[in-house]
């Protein structure tokens, strides 16, 4: 099967690897239609982050179902289904907290054959992690396009929302205009925020946020967009979103958050060295609360959101290549020439 492979920086190619097959009675092998480019997925393609070439790549697979252990119950052949970027078993004590990327028997798509970025995926959890999509919905294209990012950044996005302590009528302040930045948003708007105020530096990503739902939007950058966000919230936000994790960021979030607030955090940390922010969290009794995204607690509740049509995150996507281009979607992505990139494979 063709698979994308990591062979250094700047350096993904697609190569032909051993198909996977059921190896344990709880396991599930799934033909991938449709999975993405994530921006951690940058991190090793720029040289930032360490991994072993000649490895898959990916996390955010959709497919159907082609074969499952003996022990699976919950899906079967021809199924549509989602796979949350981590895989969990369900039933471990962090899986029952709905702690499921702290699975004690779980881990990641990535192998030294494949990631997801490939035409299939196994997983040997397969009843605590893939999620199954209703038969009547599992192959309306739109609607799959929409589920896509539950996959990953929707869930994230929420993540940062609920986080930060997101109800109705509150105001929210969202750092990042990435996918995670932009799905944090609409997540924060369908928590009940009556003002969102999104951050970043490009404008054609901030009115992505406006389609999301932001009605405010700040392109300045440094101590400027602090003022101007700080003006608009007259004095900080009590909900402030972290969806870069950059000390730059993370500098940023703090001084605008109100004094007594909180900060959700779901940017991967790269490049936090000195940790100046927590001088302000200090001072500001801000609390600081998130980390990696348990995905499949929250995908469920989600998905029905993006079936009852109040949910589209589908506009994170601006551009799409087949499995076998998917270096052009690389490239797109760390040029900044795309948000976040759909591949079919």
């Amino acid at each position: 099967m063709d698979a994308a492979v990591f062979y250094g920086e700047g350096d993904i190619r697609v190569e032909d690897r051993p198909e996977p097959e059921i190896e344990s009675p709880t396991d599930a092998v799934v033909r991938v239609t449709h999975t993405a480019v994530c921006g951690s997925d940058l991190w090793p393609y720029r040289g930032y982050q360490d991994r072993e070439e000649g490895t898959g790549i990916g996390h955010e697979p959709m497919g159907i179902v082609e074969a499952v252990g003996d022990d699976v119950t919950s899906i079967e052949p021809g199924d549509r289904v989602l796979g949350p970027f981590s895989t969990s078993c369900g039933s471990c004590e962090f899986c029952r907290k709905g702690l499921h990327t702290s699975c004690v028997n779980g881990g990641g798509w990535t192998g030294p054959e494949s990631g997801a970025q490939a035409e299939k995926v196994h997983t040997e959890h397969a009843d605590g992690t893939l999620v199954r999509v209703p038969e009547r919905h599992a192959d309306d294209e739109e609607t799959l396009r929409s589920l896509l990012p539950l996959t990953d950044v929707m869930c994230t996005g929420h993540h940062a929302a609920v986080s930060a302590g997101v109800e109705a009528g509150d105001t929210a302040v969202v750092i990042g205009d990435g996918a995670v930045g932009l799905c944090g948003v609409a997540a924060a708007k369908r928590l009940g925020a009556e003002r969102v105020i999104a951050m970043g530096h490009h404008e054609d990503r901030l009115e992505i946020a406006e389609e999301l739902g932001a009605t405010d939007t700040i392109a300045a950058r440094g101590e400027e967009a602090i003022e101007q966000a700080t003006e608009l919230t007259n004095g900080g936000a009590n909900h402030v979103l972290e969806c870069v994790g950059a000390e730059s960021s993370m500098e940023t979030a703090f001084e605008v958050a109100r004094p007594g607030g909180t900060v959700g955090y779901v940017g991967v940390p790269e490049g936090v060295e000195d940790a100046e922010f927590l001088t302000t969290a200090f001072r500001k009794n801000v609390s600081l609360v998130g980390g990696v995204a348990p995905v499949r607690s929250y995908i469920e509740d989600l998905m029905d959101d993006v079936l009852q049509g109040t949910l589209d995150p589908s506009p994170v996507f601006t551009k799409e290549v087949d499995l076998e281009d998917i270096d052009e979607g690389y490239r797109s992505m760390d040029e900044r020439e795309a948000v976040k990139v759909l591949v079919t494979a």
